[in-house]
């Protein structure tokens, strides 16, 4: 029977480490509902593209089928001259002349790497490089898109804030085609795409806008973090699909009119707002698309204009590629962006998680280390639910103390249930004591510390901060491992399953003693449970970043001090939780 119940408990155990991803994503949804293929949006989307073949063609016209035929390296496609320079405080890069395509964005405030010769983040590459991604804009005439390589003129060598850049060209039947690029201080470009139509018949036009990226260097989507297509449509979050996913849909039009779409990863995004970014403008497709060989493509096409002889048009479109930092993103959210800031994947705690945020930057600046300011926020954050926990375990120590006359009246009444219950609920009436309020306060205490748990996934200020001695970066996980006897072994371990580090271990330790002062389960498959739990728990938490764990290992401390200082407050519940483990080692 024991061995059963062993092998039972371990498989409990297995289940709910495999369920909590699923869970999660049940019980804490993000996305909005996916749109179905045959909304009035996606029919008007399908007859879009068959106006405008070459432009919205998911993987069988120009723009699609060039991409894996043409593989060259980052410094050859570079080095290709046709080139105007970006520069500003916090971008580099340049614009491509050929195609009027943004494809060499560089991040000057985020390396690579934590070594310190590491270069910048690049967020652009040219296509057909490995990590190809890039922003492109142009025209579709009379339902022809516009070559996606064709030589566009510009009047400056370099964008900055202070210099914008115009791109022009003519095309055969002398129609002029303009784009000027502006760039702001911080991440947001503005391409102001203009027509100028000096033939003697009127020509329809409509302006385009994508972005294009490979996922191959994509971040892994997680319920806590999302990482591919992304957008609001119609003042609705719309974030459904992974890469992998969307490989598998095609082509997804959602619903609403689009305020900004594109993709994003773990700490940057890439996404397109047209006009105001409050959906006053007109498109005849807005979406993403996959065009195999691991290439995706998100879509601005907007309304046909017709042009008349001597006239003209103007649309206006921006672009962001940078990092998600949240005042940023809130910044250009009060500047009229709907909804910008959800670029970021807050989630349904979002009220608690930017407050903690808040804290957890003010706290980094005060401690000059991270690491420490994690550790000062958890104990923020323990001390202000403590009151709660208090109660919670005030109202365990009142039924302990009613259990003796609970037993009583359960061997009085065992053959009437009905007057049982009733006996039960007298008892607790005259004793005072709610038995749902001991489970109140732990259900209150979730959702903060949940938020604290993703406020650390998400906080860009994370990455590549160090802690103390060989924990250089808290975002990526423990590189110290049992295996390599904690780095003395001159051999690196593959991070996985048998990853253990310090931190991992501190982990199982610090759980287990939780466990060991927690009130002890009379059913002796529980006890086996919480007895290999913190074990589970150690090996299956050794890959997360080091900041997680610190935070868990300072979690778990603070409860035992929290759980050890309740108990001298309430020596009968400490008394009756070890006569319970002294009869349950004993049966």
């Amino acid at each position: 029977m024991d061995n059963r119940n062993l092998l039972l408990a371990v498989v409990l155990s297995g289940l709910l480490i495999l369920g909590w991803d699923v869970g999660m994503r049940y019980f804490y949804p993000e996305a909005a509902v996916s749109t179905q293929a045959s909304s009035p949006t996606a029919s008007k989307s399908a007859a879009a593209t068959q106006a405008a073949p070459a432009a919205q063609s998911g993987g069988t016209g120009s723009i699609g089928a060039d991409a894996a035929a043409r593989k060259v390296d980052l410094e050859t496609a570079l080095a290709g001259g046709n080139r105007v320079a970006i520069d500003t405080p916090r971008l580099a890069g340049s614009i491509n002349l050929l195609g009027a395509r943004i494809d060499d964005i560089e991040l000057k405030d985020y390396r690579e790497t934590v070594k310190k010769d590491s270069g910048p983040v690049r967020l652009f590459a040219p296509e057909g490089t490995p990590g190809q991604y890039f922003a492109e804009f142009g025209f579709v005439t009379g339902g022809v898109r516009q070559p996606s390589n064709a030589l566009w003129q510009a009047d400056g060598s370099k964008l900055t804030p202070a210099t914008p850049v115009t791109l022009t060209r003519t095309d055969a039947t002398g129609i002029t085609y303009s784009i000027r690029f502006a760039i702001d201080a911080d991440y947001m470009i503005t391409a102001t795409q203009s027509v100028s139509n000096p033939t003697a018949t009127a020509a329809i036009i409509q302006p385009f806008a994508l972005i294009k990226r490979t996922d191959t260097n994509a971040t892994i989507d997680q319920y806590v973090s999302h990482s591919g297509p992304v957008g609001v449509f119609g003042d609705t979050l719309w974030d459904p699909h992974s890469y992998a996913e969307m490989a598998e849909v095609g082509t997804e039009s959602p619903e609403g009119t689009p305020d900004w779409l594109g993709f994003t990863d773990q700490y940057w995004l890439a996404a397109l707002i047209p006009g105001d970014g409050k959906g006053n403008v007109t498109v005849d497709d807005a979406g993403f698309r996959s065009l195999g060989n691991n290439l995706f493509r998100s879509d601005l096409l907007y309304g046909a204009t017709t042009v008349p002889a001597g006239g003209s048009l103007g649309q206006e479109t921006r672009l962001f590629a940078g990092a998600k930092e949240s005042q940023v993103l809130d910044r250009y959210e009060e500047s009229g962006i709907t909804r910008f800031g959800l670029a970021i994947s807050w989630g349904w705690f979002w009220f608690f998680e930017k407050p903690i945020l808040w804290l957890l930057r003010h706290l980094n600046s005060l401690a000059g280390n991270f690491g420490v300011a994690i550790i000062l926020l958890t104990v923020v954050i323990r001390g202000l639910m403590f009151p709660i926990a208090q109660k919670g375990f005030a109202s365990m120590a009142a039924m302990k103390a009613v259990q003796p006359k609970m037993k009583e009246i359960q061997e009085r009444f065992k053959d009437d249930k009905q007057r049982q219950q009733q006996e039960i609920m007298k008892l607790y009436k005259d004793e005072k004591v709610n038995p749902l309020s001991g489970c109140l306060p732990m259900l209150i205490q979730i959702p903060v510390f949940f938020a604290l748990y993703k406020v650390l996934v998400l906080a860009i200020e994370m990455r590549h901060e160090p802690f103390i001695l060989w924990i250089t970066d808290l975002s990526a996980p423990d590189p110290a491992h049992i295996l390599n006897l904690f780095g003395l072994l001159p051999y690196a371990v593959p991070a996985g399953f048998l990853a253990i580090g310090p931190l991992a271990v501190l982990l199982g330790i610090t759980m287990w003693l939780t466990f060991r002062l927690n009130p002890s389960a009379m059913d002796p498959v529980q006890q086996q449970m919480f007895a290999i739990m913190p074990w589970i728990l150690m090996f299956v938490m050794a890959p997360f970043a080091a900041g997680l764990l610190l935070y868990w290992v300072t979690s778990n401390l603070l409860t035992v001090a929290q759980q050890s200082y309740l108990y001298s407050k309430h020596p009968q519940l400490k008394a009756a939780n070890a006569a319970e483990k002294q009869k349950a080692a004993k049966g």
